[in-house]
């Protein structure tokens, strides 16, 4: 799979998951096979006006051989500005988030919210050409609940300049409930010529396949089917896992955060994603109790240290 002049080595590619997506996730994803990995959603402002929390979030590894950030925002200028900042030249590919949800975002006319505004959208892609990198667009198939209008956005942002596109198969206005709608995916496939990566509803190999089967697109993003599992990119290719049991991959991402991150950011930071490596297991709330009951590493530790389904074999 290609986006632009980045060649991609697997065509199942690791979501941008706001809260999730940080260095440590990002370098397991990639360890697993993930064909691209992206950033959390950067906002475009904060970068440009100096937010060190901003910046706190573009950390990279060597592990993630093709890197995408993803930034948000509606102001092309604003959006250019970040995509030349300095932070940024360690990527290949800037994706722009115009598929959040949540109402602080499409309340300020962003993410979701360009749906209504394709013109604004079209604008932003075009001036992000200008950045000389390859722009790709992570966008919903509409914004109210019985409205589609995927199709029409899609060809708008091919015709923007944008390389490559990602369709959530769900309005804004479903946020996560019922199904990803594929169908709908595939007529955006059809739509256009560049390459559709479809995202929603990937919790498994076979998962991966069927969207394929359904939908022809060219990639499938994994987002919340990676949580606690970053082994599902290794499954999707059919490649061996890279760790052997949960406790190796999480003590490589907590390893991982530390070399970036203090250990008060880390200690509170890992809570979520111990959660999901026993979510669904036999006995994982007691596990789950410990670790967020932890005031600092040596409780994580202590947490870890105390849970067998940790060390059972993936």
């Amino acid at each position: 799979m290609k986006i632009g002049n980045a060649i991609l080595p697997s065509r199942i590619v690791a979501a941008p998951l706001a809260g999730f997506s940080d260095v440590g996730f990002r370098r397991l994803c990639a360890e697993a096979g993930a064909g691209i990995t992206y950033t959390e959603m950067i906002s475009a402002k904060g970068l440009v006006y100096g937010s060190a929390k901003t910046e706190d979030l573009l950390h990279t590894t060597d592990a993630e051989k093709v890197r995408a950030v993803q930034i948000f925002g509606r102001d092309p200028e604003i959006m250019l500005a970040a995509a030349k900042h300095p932070a940024l030249e360690k990527f290949d590919v800037i994706d722009v988030n115009m598929g959040c949800p949540v109402p602080k975002i499409v309340g300020n006319g962003e993410g979701s919210a360009l749906l209504k505004e394709p013109d604004t959208a079209a604008a932003v892609v075009k001036k992000l050409t200008e950045s000389g990198k390859p722009i790709t667009v992570k966008f919903r198939i509409g914004f109210e609940k019985n409205s589609r209008t995927g199709v029409d956005f899609a060809r708008k942002m091919q015709d923007a300049g944008a390389s490559a596109l990602t369709v959530h198969g769900r309005t804004r206005e479903q946020y996560y409930s019922g199904s990803a709608d594929r169908e709908y995916i595939a007529e955006v496939v059809s739509a256009v010529e560049i390459p559709v990566i479809a995202n929603g509803d990937v919790f498994s190999a076979e998962d991966v396949g069927e969207m394929l089967r359904v939908t022809g697109a060219a990639g499938v993003m994994i987002a919340r089917g990676a949580l606690g599992c970053p082994w599902i990119f290794a499954d999707a290719e059919g490649r061996p896992r890279p760790w052997k049991t949960r406790r190796e991959a999480a003590e490589e991402h907590i390893s991982t955060m530390l070399a970036f991150h203090s250990e008060t950011y880390v200690a509170a930071n890992m809570k979520k994603h111990l959660a999901y490596y026993v979510k669904g297991l036999s006995g994982g709330k007691t596990f789950k109790q410990a670790v967020f009951e932890s005031k600092d590493m040596d409780g994580l530790y202590k947490a870890l240290d105390g849970c067998p389904l940790m060390d059972l074999p993936l």
